[in-house]
């Protein structure tokens, strides 16, 4: 109990003690924060808690009646702590421990470019928090098709590699500010011009793995700094030779996974530089599967391995080792788009079986089980760019 100070006649003017805190869940502008009611209120009930959240530097402070406490007025893409304190007619209690880091966002998901058998500057995008059709975002500068990959800070996405009307190895990357529309604009050039290759981020980073180049499968890793603009810059090599497989990424690793006839997972230490290590095995060997991320765990889904396939299998990614399963998706599919926040992953478009597809699916990703319907793409293709402001990398 938290002792406030007499008043004569009366020594035991009481605050209450402090809560306990939850879980801060960040949206745009904002955070809703969670917290238990302390045991002990003081000498009087509490009649109202107050929560703050500070990036260092800022405090921005609100009001409410019980848990949750939804924050307003945060700036997307700031990284924050919150703590929540409760009052009684005394005063103002103690502050509760602090959160985990937070950062708001947009929470939008895009899809770049792809083919329908005609290379496409096309970018969509949707609300990853919601369910509903993909809106026109705007075009890339150069229509091309990649291998599925995602490569974006909470403010940018890049895209780069892939198969153009008039490259067969592009080397160009682009960038868009995600929560803006507009067409992308010129970021710079990958060191080698390539395509099957595949791509993943954490807030500041984007790394680029190898792929096909004129001369034959590629080993190389590449990484940009993705809030400014300029050429890639070497990173070190893979440990494996394969070419169209996945990639997806948590804050500190990049992770690699499948290729043509391979079932192999590799990853990377963002932060730094050097060659992939061996992390473990998926469970079905395929090539063009689609990475969706928490911050601890990455699902792979879809890929060709002889035929479409439905499979979705997961790793936790601050471990190594093999892949367990996960469920289906509704429809057998490769090429597949995947983008995700924290919590849910998507998985877009794809050639399917007979003809490619415009759906787009999600599954809960600290979850397991099968993918739900949450809309389509603005046009059925495969082989897209994908990011998002909000996706494992990031949180």
């Amino acid at each position: 109990m938290a002792y406030k100070g007499g008043l004569i006649g009366n020594d035991n003017l009481y605050v209450p003690d402090a809560p306990t805190i939850g879980d801060a869940t960040a949206g745009n502008t904002q955070v809703s924060v969670t917290f238990t009611a302390p045991s002990d209120v003081g000498n009087d009930d509490i009649t109202a808690y107050g929560v703050s959240a500070t990036d260092g530097t800022n405090v921005i402070g609100a009001t409410g009646s019980s848990s949750p406490i939804t924050l307003t007025g945060l700036t997307n893409g700031t990284s924050y702590t919150a703590q929540v304190w409760a009052i009684n007619d005394y005063g103002n209690g103690p502050l509760s421990a602090a959160t985990a880091s937070f950062s708001p966002a947009l929470h939008r998901g895009i899809f770049a470019a792809g083919t329908t058998g005609t290379r496409l500057n096309t970018i969509d995008y949707v609300s990853i928090t919601t369910t509903g059709n993909a809106i026109d975002f705007g075009d890339t500068t150069l229509a091309r098709q990649v291998s599925p990959s995602l490569m974006s800070s909470s403010t940018r996405q890049v895209i780069g590699a892939g198969i153009s009307a008039s490259v067969t190895y592009a080397v160009t990357l682009d960038y868009i500010t995600i929560a803006n529309t507009g067409n992308a604009t010129d970021f710079g050039d990958l060191s080698v011009g390539r395509y099957n290759a595949n791509a993943c981020s954490n807030a500041t980073r984007g790394i680029t793995f190898h792929g096909d180049q004129q001369s034959g499968s590629d080993v190389t890793i590449d990484y940009i700094t993705i809030a400014s603009v300029g050429n890639a810059i070497d990173f070190g090599d893979m440990n494996t030779s394969p070419n169209a497989g996945g990639a997806a990424s948590s804050p500190t690793r990049g992770v690699r996974f499948g290729g043509s006839s391979s079932d192999e997972i590799s990853y990377v230490t963002i932060a730094s530089t050097g060659n992939a290590t061996d992390f473990g095995n998926m469970t079905v060997a395929r090539y063009h599967a689609a990475g969706v991320s928490s911050n601890t765990r990455i699902c792979m889904g879809g890929g060709e391995n002889g035929g479409k396939s439905n499979v979705i299998d997961y790793v936790t990614t601050a471990s190594t080792g093999n892949a367990l399963d996960f469920g289906d998706l509704g429809i057998n599919r490769q090429g597949t788009g995947g983008t995700s926040n924290s919590t849910r992953g998507l998985f877009a478009g794809g050639e399917g079986t007979s003809n490619l597809k415009n759906n787009i699916t999600y599954i809960t990703i600290a979850s397991t089980g099968n993918d739900t319907d949450f809309g389509d793409l603005t046009v059925a293709r495969t082989s897209m760019s994908c990011g998002s402001d909000a996706h494992g990398g990031l949180s």
